[in-house]
């Protein structure tokens, strides 16, 4: 059996030990010959990559690993690419979430005027790595959850449009790991689902069992109740996102015959989130005291100790969805699996150049979309304001306009006002003069 190399790229994020041990756990359907890691963060990543280096020495010695800062090592020779990068990391996200609240509005790192602030800076830097990839391995597959999707997304088909990269979301695969709970099934694998949206934007229209037996009406009689915490439910779960999979029982009360993604929360509760959050302390800061010290200090006392048990380092449920992905490209396995591509007819009554989210049948060419039909006016109408701002924010970086990047924000469901919006723009150009194009 064929084995492959792979770099990730973000090799310094927190989320990388989690993916090299879910590497490791499927090793024997997706066989690894090399791990390198590339982050433009030496310092960074170091830390990561030498805890990493320890736990594959115990684990899997035969698989040669190696990390840089430089791209034409790390890219050259590679099957894929795993890109999972954070341009300006936890400082610029609290930025992307104190700035809007400054101002009476949601701060948020995918959604919102954070969300667009954070696709400003994403673009340049998802292009750079898709450059490397097709300089030194052309032949190689980029895997990316580099948020904020949908805008990647978006950018990489306009600017890239024959480039083997394929943008995926881990959130959808979260919640249904949720709805197998909630319908007492072991795992999401044993449920086939039908799903159509946009990034952190989207609805189940269908969820059935292996059998296909419906198992809607119990999920949905769960979550009018519950939101998508189930009744067992004993996973640690952080204060803000036990609030935001609560919430979605107010979400669902909108439309009784889908579920939604919890994202939603942001767009049509934008009150109640400003409500329920404090301009001093957002998600950015609960994410640096918590995950970001946990993480590096177990990675420290594994390379102090040179042990793999001297610190927790856990699985991550998108790393999970990753080797999923790799796995059904490397074999062909024609798995299905939700991806973000363009409509072209999927959606029939929606826009064909959208970048979408809809399950696809995924082999060695990549994904086959399937076709969802036409969604409902409600949805239709959401989906339609929220694609224009995703692709006004595109037009604005390609073309460094601001008068596009001040329509976006305005058309943003979460901003009241084009003055709100302008104020909002004004003080993240400041904040983010060392990422952005220059905005004319």
């Amino acid at each position: 059996m064929k084995k492959f190399s792979i770099v990730v790229a973000g090799g310094g994020s927190t989320f990388t030990p989690g993916i090299v041990l879910m590497l490791l756990e499927n090793i024997k359907r997706f066989p690894l010959r090399e791990i390198k890691f590339y982050d433009n963060d030496g310092a960074r990543q170091k830390i990561i990559a030498d805890a990493c280096a320890i736990i594959l020495q115990e684990k899997a010695p035969d698989i040669k690993f190696s990390y840089s800062t430089d791209p034409k090592e790390m890219f050259s020779d590679v099957d894929f690419v795993m890109a999972h990068i954070r341009v300006g990391k936890y400082k610029m996200r609290e930025q992307d979430e104190k700035i809007p609240l400054r101002h009476g509005v949601l701060g948020q790192e995918t959604c919102g005027p954070g969300g667009i602030a954070y696709g400003m800076r994403s673009i340049g830097g998802v292009l750079e790595i898709l450059n490397y990839m097709e300089t030194y391995s052309p032949n190689a597959w980029m895997l990316n959850y580099s948020n904020p999707a949908a805008i990647v997304a978006e950018a990489t088909r306009r600017i890239k449009p024959d480039a083997k990269i394929l943008n995926i979301c881990d959130m959808p695969i979260g919640i249904e790991s949720r709805m197998a709970q909630i319908a007492g099934l072991k795992s999401r694998k044993e449920m086939r689902v039908r799903y159509y949206g946009l990034n952190h934007f989207g609805w189940w229209s269908r969820i059935e069992d292996l059998q296909g037996n419906d198992l809607m009406p119990k999920i949905i009689d769960h979550v009018k109740k519950y939101g998508y915490i189930p009744l067992s439910d004993t996973a640690h779960v952080e204060a803000s996102w036990n609030d935001t999979f609560a919430k979605a029982k107010d979400v669902s009360a909108l439309d009784s015959t889908t579920l939604p993604n919890t994202y939603l929360k942001y767009y049509l509760f934008p009150d109640y989130v400003v409500k329920h959050s404090n301009p001093d302390y957002t998600r950015a800061n609960e994410v640096m005291d918590n995950r970001e010290k946990t993480v590096f200090g177990s990675c420290r006392a594994i390379t102090e100790q040179k042990n793999s048990s001297a610190g927790h380092l856990e699985i991550d449920e998108h790393a999970s969805y990753i080797v999923d992905l790799a796995s059904a490209i490397a074999f062909n396995t024609q798995e299905r699996m939700l991806l973000i591509v363009p409509n072209n007819g999927s959606l029939e009554n929606f826009s064909s150049d959208a970048m979408v989210e809809i399950p696809c049948i995924v082999g060695s060419s990549g994904p086959e979309p399937l076709v969802m039909g036409p969604i409902p006016l409600f949805q239709k109408g959401l989906m339609e304001q929220q694609v224009a701002v995703e692709k006004l924010v595109v037009e604005a970086w390609i073309e460094k306009s601001y008068q596009k990047l001040w329509q976006a924000i305005t058309l943003s469901k979460t901003v009241p006002s084009a003055s709100v919006a302008k104020a909002i723009l004004d003080d993240l150009i400041i904040a983010n003069k060392d990422y952005w194009p220059e905005l004319k």
